[in-house]
Formats: structure tokens, sequence, C-alpha cells
């Protein structure tokens, strides 16, 4: 055990913790303002009942020694987790953890906890709340804990097979954007949608929101190094060079097509560029991340121009965003990938290792989103029966503050235009 590595893997989890309420806000100041309590609460839910299953049966199953596709239960309940010299399945040798068991358990409970919460953008406005606790539950069990085990477990498949994912751009980030689009598809438009404008009620709210989401990244990115080395700082490094180009390119695309660069589109693009290098965070070096970056910061924004042209109503982008962000980055770590910035990858293309790797990578986004396109498919249309995704078409006019929480976000009706009580 390495006091140093532990220090710096606690303090990430920390910073990946506060990426959830970070989604809130870039979320809430997106949606109308009868559902900004809507949006905070669906984020915060996850905080809750997500670490609980994760202590209870989603580590296990990620992270137990069940064969190549699922864990085991093994640790359960985290059953013999707080034993000091516990070394998890295939964690040995070159991948030998310097921090005790129980800190990895939390760091990658963070992971979890913000993964299901991505998926609340693309359905914003219309989701049935005790629907939203339902799935998210059942999506942990049944779809990120298999994909995580295959990706991040050193006993899994894809792991074994060689896919490169160094922070979760397949388990994260296509993995949720391929849920929240069949999640969509099944639920249907929000009402009046696309004839009625519905513009974000608060753009700095977004915005303090994707300055939470950037700074708690490192945590995100640089921690999954699990150590305080240069590879956490070349990690750190390329997040945030990809999240300023990704801005950059985002803007400059949105500039040519619609004239006018957006505060919004600044948003959009560094999340753009932080979800593609977070599976090349530290495997790649050089200009790598800025040219990753601006690649996905453009074609993020010409990705989500087609729910308008095919039909479905992805709210806030999740899909444009995250499902096509993180296939970008996971595919082009197969041209870029460098083994002298990690000796535990592969060479991409570009640095001369053929077409191996991209092969892998391919394999690993494909199965991704058939699997949890499909278990989510299922698992949506299974509670749509049972109790129904969607609110009545009046609880979506009057708003999910009201409905869902009996709650309002800004009491502002005592006050008259200049402010004062009575004007």
């Amino acid at each position: 055990m390495d006091s140093g590595n532990t220090a710096w893997v606690l303090v990430s989890a920390a910073l990946v913790l506060f990426m959830t309420p970070g989604l809130a806000f870039f979320y809430a100041g997106m949606v109308r303002s009868k559902n900004v309590l809507g949006m905070l609460m669906q984020n915060f839910f996850s905080m809750g009942l997500i670490s609980v299953l994760w202590a209870a049966v989603g580590f296990s199953l990620a992270f137990g020694d069940g064969g190549g596709f699922i864990g085991n239960f093994d640790f359960a309940f985290l059953r013999d987790i707080g034993t000091g010299d516990l070394a998890l399945p295939g964690y040995v040798d070159d991948f030998a953890l310097t921090i005790p068991a129980i800190v990895f358990v939390a760091y990658q409970m963070m992971f979890a906890v913000i993964t299901p919460a991505l998926i609340t953008g693309a359905t914003a406005d219309r989701l049935r709340f005790s629907a939203y606790a339902v799935f998210i539950g059942l999506w942990l069990v049944m779809v990120y804990s298999p994909v995580a085990h295959w990706v991040f477990s050193p006993t899994g498949w894809l792991f074994e097979r060689g896919a490169l994912d160094f922070a979760g751009g397949t388990v994260v980030h296509i993995n949720a954007g391929i849920a929240a689009l069949v999640l969509v598809l099944v639920v249907g438009k929000r009402k009046g949608w696309p004839r009625e404008a519905m513009p974000p009620h608060s753009l700095p709210l977004t915005l303090l929101g994707t300055g939470i989401l950037w700074f708690g990244w490192i945590g995100f990115n640089a921690g999954s190094s699990l150590g305080a080395n240069s590879l956490a700082g070349q990690a750190l490094l390329n997040t945030h060079l990809a999240a300023a180009a990704g801005l950059l390119g985002w803007l400059f695309v949105e500039k040519l097509k619609d004239g006018h660069p957006t505060t919004l589109g600044a948003a959009s693009g560094a999340v753009a560029g932080l979800v593609a290098i977070t599976p090349c965070a530290g495997f790649v070096g050089g200009m790598a991340p800025i040219v990753i970056g601006f690649l996905a910061g453009s074609l993020c924004f010409l990705a989500i121009q087609l729910k308008f042209r095919f039909g479905y109503d992805d709210s806030l982008d999740v899909v444009g965003v995250h499902l096509v962000g993180g296939i970008v980055g996971s595919l082009l770590l197969g041209f870029f990938a460098d083994t002298e910035v990690n000796s535990l990858g592969f060479d991409g293309i570009l640095l001369g290792g053929g077409a191996g790797l991209l092969l892998d990578q391919l394999v690993a986004v494909a199965a991704t989103v058939v699997y949890s396109g499909a278990v989510s498919f299922i698992l949506a249309k299974l509670i749509d029966g049972a109790i129904g995704l969607r609110v009545s078409p009046d609880d979506e006019a009057a708003g999910l503050d009201t409905t869902q929480h009996a709650e309002t976000a800004y009491n502002l009706g005592d006050f008259g235009s200049m402010g004062r009580i009575g004007s």
C-alpha cells in the first residue's frame, strides 16, 4: 500500500462525487423553470440509491471473479472488503493495486453514481419520478455492473481482449448514451416538441454546472491512474486540453452554421471534449488530446442535429454528446494510443501499432451499444407496462416540480416587476 496513492484516490473520489451535483446544475439550467427541481432531484437521487446498491451488490458484480462476463457475489454487502490485505481478482503483477480495496470500492462507486444520472437529460420534462427510480436501480445491476466488469475488471472479456478504456468511454458514456436513446424512444416526445420553443431557463446555472464538471473530471480521469504519479499528471493535462479544444471545436462549427458562438455551445463543447478524452486520458500524449477534443466538439455539434432529422426528442443532447462523444473518443484511441505514455496499453495506428487496437475498440463499442441498448429497452418496456414511464399530459403541462415533488424552485409570486412585495 502507498499512502500517497491512497490520498490521491481519496481526493479523486470526492471530485467525482462532486460531478453529480455539477451535472444536476448543468442539466437544470437547460430545462424550463417548472422542471428545475425535477431535474435536480433525479440527479441527487442517484447519489442515494446507486450508492446503496453499489455497496450491496453492484461492486461485487462488477469486480468479483465470476468469469469474463459478470462478477459474482463474493463481495456482496462489502463482505471482506475491509480486510487490509485483500487482493481483488485480476489485480496482480502489473495491475496490482497500491491502494486499499475499500478505497477502490469508494472510488468506483462514484462512477456508478454519475452514469445513470447522465440519462436524465434525455428524458427531461416528462419522466415519472417513480419510474426513473425503478429504472436506474435495475439498470445499475443489469447493465452498468456487467459492462464495468467487461471493461474495467482485469478478468473481463473486453479487458482480456485488449480493448482500452482508461476512465469510462464505454462503461460510462456510451453505456448511458445508448440507454438514453432507448428510453427516449420508449417514453416519446415532449408535448409540443419540436414546434414549440423550449429555451433554457438559466444559462448561468448551466455554465456553473459545466465548471463543476470540468473541475471534477480531473478526479474522473487523472484519478483513474490509481496513483499520484506522472501518468496522473498526463491524464490531468490531457483532460484539460481536450475540454478546451472541444469548446473551441463546437464554437467554430456553431459559428459557421448558425452565425453566433453561444454560451450554451461553449458549455456543451467543453463537455464533449471531456467525454471523448475519458477513454484516452491515460493512453495518449503530445497534441493528441487537442485533436481528439476539437474533433469531438465539432462532431458532437453536428450529431445533435440528427434528433431533428430522425424525430427523437433527446431533450438536453445526451445522445449527441455522450453517446457520440464516447464513440469518437473510444475509436480515436485506436489511432493515437502511445505506449510511451502508458506501457500497459498498446500503440495505435499513428504510432505504428497497426489496426489491432482499433478493431478491439470497435468490438468494445459495438458490444456496449448492443447489450446496453437491448437490456435498457426491455427494462423500459416492462416498467412502462407496469407503472408507466411518462407523467400525464396535465402533469407535464404543470411541470415536474409541483406534480412529482410538491415544490417549486422559484417562489416569486409575491413580488412585482421591481422586486418589491405588492408593487
